[in-house]
């Protein structure tokens, strides 16, 4: 793998360590509509049998989500413990022999993978982390570089409002000692471990920002929000049955589609094919 830069470290241990198990938790417990909707968009656009990499896979969730549906799956990270957890989560479910290739290794330098290679590629949390723009397009670019002719690319980011809601909910009187840190926020994104502990170092984004991000390089399929209004009560869907389950889903996706909905997400979906 290349060489992770000294940002990408620190988060490599704190996925590894500080955070592990929310990560392990987070999809299925706190963010069950996250997970929802985007399954559905994957199993609408990713073909049964498809070669896959999920870049950023975590615990492997999607990774999972595809290996049940046929696909083979390239599992990459930049926490060693993440990717332990993903394979052996695999393994479990009797998918192991779905996994291509396990690697460490950063959105921004995937040259170990052959060009014109994959049917899909997923980059559902590295947009997250990505802070500076040379290394956002830098990842653009490799994912266009794997995939073949026609391909498909996921990604995920957070929308910059999540971050002020939060803060707001939370730590309401920090706002003033924060006033500086804010301005900059609004321009370019960023946030850091003493502001937000549980990212660290992040980069957060407005939907038109993160829409022109893939100029150029893919043909837009959809941009969504991936919660729109249920951002957060998302938990809630847990308590429903399946018919109830689904139907409320059917209206964050209809939601999610529009300008009001895509709003008021904390992430951005954005569904592209290769041009």
């Amino acid at each position: 793998m290349g060489r992770l830069t000294a940002e990408q470290e620190w988060l490599a241990t704190h996925y590894g360590t500080s955070v592990f198990q929310f990560e392990t938790d987070r999809l299925e417990k706190y963010c069950p509509v996250e997970f929802g909707i985007t399954c559905r968009y994957l199993e609408r656009y990713v073909p049964n049998n498809a070669v896959v990499a999920d870049v950023g896979v975590g615990v492997g969730h999607y990774a999972e989500f595809l290996a049940r549906r046929g696909c083979s799956v390239y599992l990459v990270d930049i926490s060693v413990e993440l990717l332990q957890a993903a394979r052996q989560r695999l393994e479990r479910a009797g998918l192991g022999g779905k996994v291509q290739e396990v690697r460490r290794a950063s959105a921004t330098d995937l040259g170990w993978l052959t060009s014109g290679s994959l049917d899909a590629v997923l980059m559902l949390g590295p947009f997250y982390h990505l802070q500076e723009p040379h290394e956002r397009r830098q990842a653009v670019s490799e994912a266009q570089r794997i995939l073949k002719p026609q391909g498909m690319l996921f990604a995920a980011a957070v929308n910059q409002l999540a971050y002020l809601r939060d803060l707001f909910r939370e730590k309401p009187e920090e706002v003033l000692e924060r006033a500086a840190f804010h301005t900059r926020f609004l321009k370019d994104g960023k946030l850091d471990p003493e502001h937000a502990p549980p990212l660290g170092y992040a980069h957060l984004t407005k939907a038109l920002e993160f829409r022109n991000l893939f100029e150029g390089a893919f043909d837009e399929v959809a941009l969504v929000g991936t919660e729109s209004f249920v951002s957060a009560w998302q938990s809630k869907l847990n308590e429903l049955p399946p018919d109830a389950r689904e139907a409320w889903l059917d209206l964050v996706e209809e939601t999610g589609k529009t300008p009001e909905g895509i709003g008021q997400s904390d992430h951005f979906l954005f569904i592209g094919k290769r041009l």
